[in-house]
């Protein structure tokens, strides 16, 4: 698909902290939709709100960004040819295009004072009608020397109408149009205003944002018109809500930062993944996306219109099947590096035995906050201490005695005594024909626990292929020691 102009697109956040999921999706699709056509991405700052500003805030932002695999081609680090992309660099565009509209007579300063507009605002709460700030506009304007607010003399009071690339046609009416402040007294542009100017002065064609934006989009047509500027093409995003889809995700739902999606051990490429998927259908039955494969697929036209659920889930379905596709070396080190400190200080850990658990502990789990949490628990601890059981566990069934376990323990050391414990399966060779002949249950039930004290576990051919050949016997015969007393 040709684009004419080429495909600019942004993500322009404020520096305010917390970086949610949906800001995310926002900077992601953008960024998908520019590399689609091999166009341009601007990460710009939206600083204009000091009042707001968290110190770090451009920081985290860029460290979100950069973990989740999104690149720019102009940011806050690399000025384009329009500038700066961090907007308190930019106060002299703003400065500009306000001296435009003021000569086009379509900007004026506000000659009230706060109490003036106070008075006015609760003569029209008495009356039961909006206070529009235009019903006060003066007769006369002054000129403005940039220690006033200076308001947009809205061109055209009327209802909008326009097209969405992901909504169709879209319209709001007269109610949101008002003389709105382009700049402030502090001499920083509103969002209103801003926007816009960075926008166009940036090139930018499409400008995806969430659907809380609607109802103002009036407001920023109106100065579109009054500036003369071509609109671009608008992209509203659906909500992303609840898992039980009642209200849109907010912090007091437990909406995570990004970041804790990585301190949790998430993988980028998985991230990435599930959060195309929150809004936008592919069109196929396919779920697990490459990076190349999201952008080769990426379609505005498949974004869905209703708001999509934060199904976590769907993510740690997303992360297990990514992570299985990495080098073993990889899925070694993330496992062994979320290891809890409690688990790598047991007196029998080491790097070779954990080399072992891994990809056995890998099958159950599903990020690295539930590897921490099963190391916490003890559920790894067999691998590395010489486990602790009441000799009763030993037993198969209730009408056995922990005594019938030990002759088949003792064949099974005798059968293993020869063997060399190269892998899972020559293990189990080696004493699979026995458990047949005498009853699976009856020999690798005892076997099980005296290799890892604990009703449930791994099957024994793997807890002794990890702790190998030397510990699995001495453990064997700690088992029979104890069934003596």
């Amino acid at each position: 698909m040709a684009h004419n102009p080429p495909v600019v697109t942004r993500f322009a956040p404020s520096p305010t902290g917390f970086q949610h999921v949906g800001g995310m999706r926002t900077a992601l699709y953008a960024w998908l939709w520019a590399r689609k056509h091999n166009g341009t991405f601007i990460l710009r700052i939206e600083d204009t709100d000091k009042t707001r500003e968290v110190a770090g805030s451009r920081e985290h932002l860029i460290e979100s960004l950069l973990w989740l695999g999104i690149d720019w081609d102009y940011g806050p680090n690399k000025p384009g040819p329009f500038g700066s992309c961090i907007q308190s660099e930019r106060l002299d565009h703003y400065t500009k295009w306000a001296q435009v509209l003021i000569e086009k007579g379509l900007a004026y300063p506000d000659p009230y004072t706060e109490s003036e507009l106070e008075a006015f605002r609760t003569r029209a709460k008495v009356e039961k009608r909006p206070f529009l700030y235009r019903d006060h506009r003066p007769t006369s304007f002054e000129t403005w020397d940039g220690t006033k607010p200076l308001r947009l003399k809205v061109p055209a009071v009327k209802r909008y109408t326009w097209e969405d690339a992901a909504r169709g046609t879209l319209s709001a009416g007269e109610e949101m149009l008002d003389d709105i402040i382009l700049i402030k007294s502090d001499g920083y542009p509103t969002y209103n205003f801003a926007h816009i100017i960075d926008d166009y002065e940036m090139g930018v064609t499409h400008i995806m944002r969430s659907d809380e934006f609607i109802s103002s989009t009036p407001k920023f047509l109106s100065i579109y018109d009054a500036l003369g500027f071509s609109y671009p093409t608008f992209v509203t995003l659906p909500p992303i809500l609840r898992d039980d889809r009642t209200k849109k995700l907010g912090k007091r739902d437990g909406a995570k930062d990004i970041l804790e999606y990585r301190t949790e051990g998430y993988l980028p490429e998985a991230m990435m993944n599930f959060l195309a998927l929150i809004g936008w259908n592919p069109g196929t039955e396919q779920e697990l996306f490459t990076t190349t494969e999201l952008i080769e697929t990426f379609e505005i036209d498949r974004i869905h219109a209703a708001g999509a659920a934060l199904n976590e889930e769907k993510l740690d379905w997303m992360n297990k099947q990514h992570l299985g596709k990495k080098p073993l070396t990889f899925q070694t080190n993330y496992f062994i590096q979320a290891l809890p400190p409690q688990t790598k200080q047991l007196p029998g850990y080491a790097p070779e035995i954990a080399t072992k658990l891994a990809p056995v502990a890998l099958e159950r789990i599903h990020n690295q906050l539930e590897i921490k949490i099963a190391g916490e628990s003890g559920e790894y601890d067999f691998a590395f201490v010489t486990p602790t059981y009441d000799t009763a566990l030993l037993r198969f069934k209730q009408d056995s005695t922990a005594a019938d376990a030990l002759p088949r323990l003792n064949h099974v050391h005798t059968l293993l005594d020869p063997v060399t414990f190269t892998d899972t399966e020559t293990i189990k060779a080696a004493i699979f024909p026995y458990a047949d002949e005498v009853g699976r249950g009856h020999v690798l039930w005892p076997l099980r626990v005296a290799l890892s004290g604990r009703e449930r576990s791994p099957d024994p051919f793997i807890i002794a292929y990890i702790i190998g050949k030397e510990e699995t016997l001495r453990r064997i015969s700690l088992a029979c020691d104890k069934i003596r007393g």
